[in-house]
């Protein structure tokens, strides 16, 4: 009697057992396919963030060094220093009214433009969460291209935090590819 209740509980355990590799295995899919949907997300609000860029380098005269760091800014490790760059993003964010008139995040701007280009809501949220973050978190600058590039950094270091980082030769092969 023994015997079969011990086979029984072996049954049961390995039973068990391979439901929980198998929840273990949607589980790990889920995330994996999480961080690639939120990836393609990335370079998605990265190529339609960069498309004023032309007329934001005419309109401040900006040097071709400009584009080859926006180009650049998610490799790991990658650093922005160029205060142009942080001009270039404001000038950006300010055709895709991305900002207010105090140069501020515009929060529901921007939670729809992350919409727009695939986030759903809960991820626009947490993107725009982040900037606001890093705006609060980096040091005070009186001037406000530098400041952008520290909160761009920030940004940065956020989304690679939760390897939601694009591609960067995805990205650079995109942007060749419409020019």
């Amino acid at each position: 009697p023994s015997t079969s209740l011990d086979q029984f509980s072996l049954a049961a355990h390995n039973c068990a057992m391979t439901k929980l590799k198998e929840l273990l295995l949607v589980l790990v899919i889920s995330v994996i396919t999480r961080v690639q949907s939120s990836q393609d997300v990335m370079k998605s609000l990265t190529l339609n963030f960069g498309k004023p860029m032309e007329v934001c380098k005419k309109e401040l005269d900006l040097p071709d060094a400009v584009t080859k760091e926006f180009l650049n800014f998610w490799r790991e490790g990658y650093e922005v220093k160029n205060r142009l760059t942080g001009c270039a993003i404001i000038c950006m964010s300010e055709k895709l009214e991305l900002l207010d008139e105090g140069l501020k995040l515009h929060h529901g701007n921007a939670k729809d433009f992350a919409k727009k280009h695939g986030a759903d809501d809960g991820m626009a949220q947490q993107l725009v969460d982040m900037i606001h973050s890093c705006m609060e978190s980096t040091p005070p600058n009186t001037d406000p291209c530098m400041k952008t590039v520290d909160v761009a950094m920030c940004f940065k270091l956020k989304i690679h935090d939760l390897s939601w980082n694009p591609d960067p030769d995805l990205i650079i092969a995109e942007v060749l590819a419409e020019a």
